[in-house]
């Protein structure tokens, strides 16, 4: 009404099958921009005036991949373009008294990470993929590749508090925060990592991956 919204939190999110880059189709790319980027944004807007003359908060959730881009391509490339947005709105609203915070969660068990529909569509993929992808990559590493997924899906924390714990201060207390790390994982793993020279980085995070049949 007039005395405007003071709350809202931007949850909705999608993951693509847990597969490489070059084995997804452009339609999944545009899925998941379309709902984990286009649509917070879409409402956003939708609803700003009113968050504006409430002197508010937006809380937006991206996830720790939104912050270092360790798996799943497409995913993380929303989450990149959510926490720049959320960048943005936060310094152009700052004279509003229009807060912004952005929730960063790690691995957590809900809809998008069930662990026989995640593998079912990473199968799905997979037959899928053009021959001369599975050639390059070969069933052995698709194999060790699913196992792999298989395992760290099993690791999510079932603890979803921890998330909405976050959400929660973002919203009701006097200084909220900008960023939320949600999850153990991304407390004392990710974002530690996030810090440290790329080259070294990258190595943590590969140094466990199977190797394509045409690997040089």
């Amino acid at each position: 009404g007039d005395r405007g919204l003071w709350g809202m939190v931007n949850n909705a999110g999608i993951f693509h099958p847990h597969c490489y880059i070059e084995w997804l189709k452009m339609e999944t790319y545009m899925d998941v921009f379309k709902v984990n980027l286009i649509g917070l944004i879409e409402l956003t807007l939708s609803m700003l005036p009113l968050v504006r003359r409430a002197r508010g908060r937006i809380v937006n959730v991206s996830s720790i991949l939104g912050r270092i881009a360790s798996f799943g391509g497409i995913y993380c490339s929303s989450k990149y373009g959510v926490e720049a947005f959320s960048d943005i709105l936060r310094r152009e609203l700052q004279h509003f008294g229009v807060k912004i915070s952005i929730v960063e969660p790690g691995y957590f068990r809900t809809g998008m990470t069930e662990l026989q529909r995640c593998l079912e569509k990473l199968k799905q993929a997979w037959e899928e993929v053009p021959e001369h992808i599975k050639e390059a990559y070969g069933q052995k590493f698709f194999d060790a590749h699913y196992n792999g997924v298989k395992q760290e899906l099993l690791k999510c924390s079932t603890n979803l508090n921890l998330v909405t714990d976050c959400m929660e201060h973002a919203l009701t207390s006097v200084y909220p925060r900008t960023r939320y790390s949600a999850g153990w994982d991304s407390q004392f793993f990710f974002i530690p990592l996030s810090y440290l020279p790329t080259s070294l980085s990258d190595y943590i995070l590969t140094k466990s991956w199977p190797k394509p049949a045409q690997a040089v």
